[in-house]
């Protein structure tokens, strides 16, 4: 998978990314209660797009919210939207964030690395003492794979199954939620003592 064309790709749907989102909070707030996202904390939204989900982050009065896209169109767009947020456009295995989070999530976007093992090494390694990586979909592994496979397989890896992931994340975190279900998937690990 070359970076400019996941770039490209994801620059083009921008401007009607919002138009075409559908969202649905009852799942939001699981992945948010499984992965421990509350009042207080430090969150690192990865691949944060047009912003979809950081609305649920101020909901629910986190400290600081910093998102990172490789896409300057998608965060062009988010930066319109939130003052509050600091938006770095970059690649998040390669960033220095120069800071550790008590939430890192990675929502909608992870089969748009190509290399999970390493994304999930890198990033757990911005986490605070107890801080809490999830990787996470608002609909089933089957219907992002076969969304993925009809219209963005040039710039997608697929989602891996949630055994599968589990085990990526079990060399860096403790994992404490696995669901892979008709409605969600998810994978949330806390940092390891």
């Amino acid at each position: 998978m070359n970076q400019n064309e996941v770039i490209n790709f994801f620059n083009k749907l921008a401007p009607d990314w919002d138009a075409q989102l559908i969202k649905d909070e009852s799942i939001i707030n699981t992945i948010f209660d499984n992965a421990k996202i509350s009042e207080g904390n430090d969150v690192l939204d990865v691949a944060c797009g047009t912003g979809v989900i950081i609305p649920d982050y101020i909901k629910r009065n986190v400290k600081s919210i910093t998102a990172i896209d490789i896409s300057d169109e998608m965060l062009r767009i988010a930066k319109s939207k939130f003052t509050q947020v600091k938006f770095i456009c970059g690649d998040a295995e390669n960033y220095d964030f120069n800071k550790k989070f008590d939430n890192i999530m990675i929502f909608n976007a992870f089969p748009h690395f190509p290399d999970p093992s390493n994304l999930i090494k890198v990033l757990s390694g911005y986490l605070k003492q107890s801080g809490t990586l999830s990787v996470a979909h608002d609909m089933s592994r089957d219907k992002i794979n076969q969304h993925h496979n009809s219209t963005a397989s040039n710039v997608s890896v697929g989602l891996p199954d949630a055994d599968s992931l589990m085990r990526i994340f079990s060399r860096y975190l403790d994992v404490n939620t696995i669901i892979s279900n008709d409605t969600m998937y998810q994978v949330t690990g806390v940092k390891k003592k």
